[in-house]
């Protein structure tokens, strides 16, 4: 259950993220822009300075399902990392969700800290993942943009397609937004699934 007024916030801080990128409350954001206007670098397992080939194709190639994406904490600045096996709208996802720890300043759970101590990898608990989760969605695909898909009774594969989002978040958004059920009483048209 989020506090009073969280899922408000989070709409709210999708339409202000767009502003200062100059967009519009229904423009497609993309999220490696906003990374870059909230000056937290975003890297590939290729990118890790001395990665082992063996620890490098554990990460992309053997079990590249294991794991989405991390936050490190590194010198009082923070970087993800993005699988970079994953495709479609996965990477976005992953990362509007590591953005969202950061925007909300989740302090994590747990930090695991390397041995030379320049690294801090960051742990989240259950609660704190469903508030990323949550915000996630809303810079993916804000109620705005919910509804204008529907408006115009957009297919959902280009609706997916336009605003780099997977099939999944863009069902879960019209689902959770109320979008659909506030349509449908008004007698709009349903989506067109596919």
């Amino acid at each position: 259950m989020f506090k009073r007024g969280f899922k408000t916030w989070c709409e709210n801080v999708a339409i202000q993220q767009r502003r200062e990128l100059g967009l519009q409350s229904v423009d497609p954001l993309e999220p490696w822009r906003l990374a870059e206007h909230l000056e937290v670098q975003v890297w590939t397992p290729e990118q890790i300075p001395a990665l082992d080939p063996s620890s490098l194709r554990r990460l992309v190639k053997e079990d590249p399902d294991g794991w989405s994406a991390v936050t490190i904490h590194l010198d009082s600045k923070d970087l993800i990392i993005l699988n970079s096996a994953h495709r479609g709208g996965r990477p976005a996802s992953d990362l509007a969700h590591e953005l969202s720890h950061i925007i909300i300043d989740h302090k994590p759970s747990r930090v695991d800290i390397t041995e030379d101590g320049l690294l801090m990898l960051n742990t989240y608990n259950k609660d704190q993942e469903d508030e990323a989760n949550w915000l996630t969605g809303c810079l993916l695909l804000p109620r705005d943009a919910v509804m204008l898909i529907r408006r115009q009774n957009m297919h959902s594969q280009s609706a997916a397609r336009r605003y780099g989002v997977s099939l999944e978040m863009l069902r879960y958004r019209l689902n959770v937004t109320g979008v659909n059920f506030q349509l449908s009483r008004m007698k709009t048209k349903p989506l067109i699934s596919g």
